[in-house]
């Protein structure tokens, strides 16, 4: 209802011909005002500002504020791709000028958890703030004593966000906010236990785990923010990478890892016969790592309670024929495409069993990512090779060459296909023009 209101608010203003800055801002002050809840400051304390540093590293807020390793920290500058155009993220040190020196407690919680600054511009939904809706006024508090008093204020002003029209009026994002976020805290399940809710609110807000997990739907809005939608957490393509299915899919899932597993995997990088790439390499290197244990096991457990979805894919290593084919391909009785360059390239580190080795290599039998129904990932991967995550409870990185300059597309989506169908692997094949495709986005994105 209070929704409803400021939209017909919005449309009055428009018809009356009567828009302009002030009344523009007027209308977002309303609108905050009915979406937010009211904070009360109350003196920082030392055990705030602890609290609130880890809070920055749930939310992994260096990965889109800090414009590299040698950039100050939380300066703002990184340049996020979009389907509209390059977004630039914000200074949010307390410097006064470029930063978010001069925001209220209340200026701050509207921008984190409304996308809306301090000045009632609309920020771009590339910061995740759909998400960040849901948490608490305690952790909003937390992470603003933080940012306020333990970061050092940086004086750099980031380039600015210049999209195309009719993206740049960010006006429209009241209509597309009204429409597709969910303006509301998290609030704990009764029918679950505590361990599953504090592992809900994690997922749902801070960790924004849907802003790369879940499907987007024609405006680019995310098509669900919790477990009640059928397609939370089902993969998603974001920047040229796939983001995995987290659902408990038995083959392209969750539905065989166990919650260790999961909770390795977000400390180590290695978990679940899987190692981390991509982007998500950076997500555990800056954030999970560093979860309290409680944290981790809370979110491997609410993970694990998403529900199974139609897939195509499979792994059945109990088939008759498994093993008369895997005894063929280690005899080099019977050449299969790709067989040829899996043998010559990747036995040394996976293995002629597609078994890997623990703590180094992957599992390529079984493995969910390779049983991934889109597979974006895999393809980029031999195009551009991979390095494990660092940390410092996990195995000692390791590297995986780059193939783009050896293999060809045929090759690529050869030895990818054999991959995806052997020693009990059953997913759909990897087509030439599927990797020509990803190879012509990658090399327009390096130029």
């Amino acid at each position: 209802m209070q929704l409803m209101v400021l939209i017909i608010m919005v449309l009055i203003v428009v018809v009356r011909g009567i828009i302009n800055r002030t009344a523009i801002k007027a209308l977002i002050c309303i609108g905050s005002a009915f979406l937010s809840s009211p904070l009360i400051a109350q003196p920082i304390g030392r055990a705030d500002i602890n609290r609130g540093a880890y809070l920055a590293r749930v939310g992994d807020c260096v990965a889109c504020h800090t414009a590299g390793p040698q950039a100050p920290p939380f300066s703002g500058g990184v340049g996020l791709n979009s389907p509209f155009g390059e977004i630039y993220s914000s200074n949010i040190t307390p410097d006064p000028v470029n930063g978010i020196g001069r925001y209220t407690l209340y200026d701050f919680s509207r921008a984190v958890r409304d996308g809306i600054d301090k000045d009632g511009s609309r920020l771009y939904p590339a910061m995740p703030y759909p998400s960040f809706t849901r948490m608490t006024d305690e952790d909003i508090r937390a992470l603003y004593a933080y940012f306020m008093s333990a970061v050092q204020p940086v004086d750099y002003k980031p380039p600015e966000t210049k999209l195309p029209f009719p993206f740049n009026i960010r006006l429209d994002l009241i209509f597309w906010d009204a429409f597709f976020v969910e303006h509301e805290r998290y609030k704990p399940h009764t029918d679950r236990d505590a361990q599953w809710n504090r592992g809900a609110y994690l997922v749902q807000s801070l960790g924004h785990c849907g802003t790369c997990h879940t499907p987007r739907g024609f405006a680019f809005q995310e098509v669900g923010y919790t477990e009640a939608s059928s397609m939370y957490l089902t993969g998603n393509i974001l920047d040229n990478w796939f983001a995995s299915n987290l659902s408990g899919n038995p083959a392209s899932g969750l539905g065989r890892w166990s919650e260790a597993d999961i909770a390795a995997f977000l400390a180590t990088g290695h978990g679940g016969q899987v190692t981390a790439s991509g982007s998500m390499v950076s997500v555990i290197e800056n954030s999970t790592q560093y979860l309290h244990k409680d944290d981790l096991n809370a979110i491997a457990h609410y993970l694990k309670s998403l529900p199974v979805h139609d897939e195509k894919a499979a792994y059945k290593p109990d088939l008759p024929g498994v093993a008369i084919t895997l005894s063929a391909m280690v005899t080099g009785e019977v050449e299969r495409p790709g067989a040829g360059l899996y043998q010559a390239f990747c036995t040394k580190c996976h293995q002629e069993t597609g078994n890997g080795e623990a703590g180094k290599f992957p599992k390529l039998a079984g493995n969910s990512s390779v049983l991934s129904e889109n597979a974006t990932s895999l393809i980029r991967v031999v195009l551009e090779g991979s390095k494990t995550a660092q940390t410092a409870e996990g195995p000692k990185p390791h590297e995986m060459p780059a193939f783009a300059e050896k293999f060809s597309d045929r090759q690529i989506a050869e030895v990818l296909s054999f991959i995806r169908n052997s020693w009990g692997n059953q997913a759909s094949r990897v087509t030439p023009r599927q990797v020509a495709s990803l190879r012509r986005k990658l090399q327009k994105n390096r130029n």
